[in-house]
């Protein structure tokens, strides 16, 4: 056609093209990236804890694993877990429910108390107990007269427990809460329902697969807490160790593999945690 001006070899790329171009480089440099580092900071660690679990052979391995210290360790971190996940589950459902349905003074206060563990290191967590319930502190000779004994024993590695644990399933919940409104809650109680009844038949369904989430997590954290149980546990061998302190005395025993062997029955606990928590989530986003 006249006046038409024909493309030629050296023309210009479509600004189009060459955009869809450039996004798909920087798509596969960003999961290359992120391919390098969980190979770095996550596979490969777990690589080693399997390899170094089993260098000696699996004699070594079951008898670190079935050693009675070890076994003591186990039961101690299951009994933990079993105390506190449920308290923790209680608690975060019922600041939840209060956080997102209700209005009340203090409430920005309840979300700052609930976060505090976020913010305060294990250790910290651990020595305010030792403050408060120790030998020297401000109850321990109350305590000491009746013959109760917190630090060093199963209570004290309940509570720093609790402590450390008791943000993750209210977190979870509130802002889930909040999404959902309360508009289906206030229907039921203008015909009629009453509070008990709102929560069975309505709040809680609604909730169930992030509840689920955030026990899951709970329990994660709370087989695997080591820097405020380290510090009110006493190291007591048999007694009041949980597995991660079990695996720490054993590596400074130099006793490598079994340290390993032990350490792998947390990879096991973790993978399975991580199995339900991927699936919770995707039943949480339906």
């Amino acid at each position: 056609m006249a006046g038409s001006v024909p493309m030629t070899s050296g023309s210009s790329m479509n600004p189009r093209t060459r955009s869809m171009k450039e996004t798909s480089w920087v798509k596969w440099a960003l999961i290359g990236l992120a391919a390098l580092v969980l190979l770095w900071l996550i596979v490969l660690p777990l690589i080693v804890v399997i390899t170094e679990a089993l260098k000696q052979g699996w004699d070594v391995f079951l008898a670190a694993i079935v050693d009675p210290d070890a076994m003591s360790a186990l039961r101690l971190t299951l009994l933990v877990a079993v105390i506190t996940v449920p308290l923790n589950t209680i608690f975060g459902v019922a600041a939840a429910w209060a956080i997102t349905k209700f209005r009340f003074r203090g409430k920005q206060f309840l979300i700052t108390l609930i976060d505090l563990p976020f913010a305060v290191s294990p250790v910290i967590g651990g020595m305010i107990y030792v403050l408060v319930y120790g030998e020297h502190g401000w109850l321990g000779g109350w305590l000491d007269s009746h013959n109760i004994q917190i630090i060093f024993a199963l209570p004290g590695i309940i509570l720093a427990t609790l402590f450390i644990t008791f943000p993750f399933v209210a977190r979870e919940l509130i802002p889930l809460m909040e999404d959902q409104g309360q508009q289906e809650e206030e229907a039921a109680v203008t015909l009629g329902a009453k509070g008990w009844t709102v929560f069975w038949k309505i709040t809680l369904p609604n909730i169930k697969w992030g509840l689920l989430y955030g026990v899951i997590l709970c329990n994660a954290r709370a087989m695997g807490e080591f820097g405020a149980v380290s510090v009110v546990s006493g190291h007591i061998r048999g007694e009041t160790n949980t597995l991660p302190l079990h695996v720490e005395i054993l590596y400074n025993e130099y006793q490598f593999s079994a340290s390993f062997a032990v350490a792998s029955l947390l990879l096991v606990l973790a993978l399975v945690t991580l199995v339900l928590k991927g699936w919770f989530a995707r039943k949480n986003a339906h």
